[in-house]
């Protein structure tokens, strides 16, 4: 039977110590805005749910470290911390741009939105918290290390994220084939980004016999080429009748094809990043 020992530098190290606010910041958002009972809505259930989210999962890391029982885990520890508090960054940071654009209104000055704005300055804490935490175990030049710790591969959880916000704002492109193309460009490369992070996780791609690194190189172009073309299609085909109609609302459609073009130059942006950081990691070698 298997023994769990106790590694008290999960917890005392510099590492450890952002973990613990993490799991404290989000913890205290979630209970604030829950006292309210004011979250209703897509966005207010995204907001909990990723509050309620990166809270768990980085309780669970710290106790799975703290016990040393993640290496009984059929994963790349490393890869999968990495890759979960770049993603845990990106989510909080939207977060805690939604929820007081969403739920704060001007003046505020009830209880309930004194305990808004206080969960809105924890949640851009614990997005700083993960911040840190991205920034202590990223790979540095020359470390051998996991794949998703270095620039490219944080840039792929970062490129996958940016794909599933694009995903939330799609409505109506079924009408112009232009607006077709750039979803699949969205579908396609989201799907194999997807499936390079969760083989990376799953130490599936030291199976593999081909030149990996190339092959990640040669997808980047072909990425790249396809976000070029949906950034020029995607503005060109979405705004083709003028200006924002002034009968729209809200929740406007202008506004998500708005949302969805600067996304897709974000997207276009890493995957540029992306290539330039994996073109020098395979081809050009520092010398020995």
């Amino acid at each position: 039977m298997a023994v769990a020992t106790v590694n008290l530098r999960a917890v005392t190290s510099l590492v450890g110590i952002t973990r613990l606010f993490a799991v404290v910041l989000s913890c205290l958002a979630f209970s604030l805005v829950a006292s309210t009972r004011n979250f209703e809505g897509s966005y207010g259930t995204w907001c909990m749910f990723t509050w309620c989210f990166c809270f768990v999962v980085t309780l669970l890391v710290l106790v799975l470290e703290l016990l040393e029982l993640y290496p009984k885990l059929p994963l790349s520890w490393d890869d999968f911390t990495s890759a979960f508090s770049m993603l845990a960054a990106l989510m909080i940071f939207t977060t805690s741009v939604v929820f007081p654009s969403t739920f704060i209104t001007s003046p505020c000055s009830s209880s309930e939105c004194a305990r808004q704005a206080v969960a809105t300055a924890v949640s851009c804490l614990c997005f700083l918290a993960y911040a840190l935490e991205v920034g202590l175990t990223r790979a540095k030049p020359g470390d051998v290390s996991s794949f998703l710790s270095t620039v490219p591969g944080l840039l792929k959880v970062f490129e996958a994220y940016v794909a599933c916000l694009i995903f939330s704002l799609l409505d109506t492109y079924s009408l112009k084939v232009g607006l077709q193309w750039c979803v699949a460009v969205y579908s396609i490369c989201f799907i194999v980004t997807l499936i390079i992070i969760v083989s990376t996780i799953g130490r599936c791609l030291t199976y593999m016999s081909c030149p990996l690194e190339k092959i990640l190189v040669g997808y980047n172009v072909l990425a790249l080429v396809m976000y070029i073309t949906a950034t020029v299609l995607w503005p060109l085909y979405s705004f083709s009748e003028g200006t924002r109609p002034s009968s729209c609302g809200r929740n406007c459609w202008w506004d998500r094809h708005l949302g969805v073009t600067f996304l897709t130059i974000f997207n276009l942006i890493a995957y540029l990043v992306d290539l330039v950081y994996s073109t020098r990691m395979v081809f050009i070698r520092a010398p020995s």
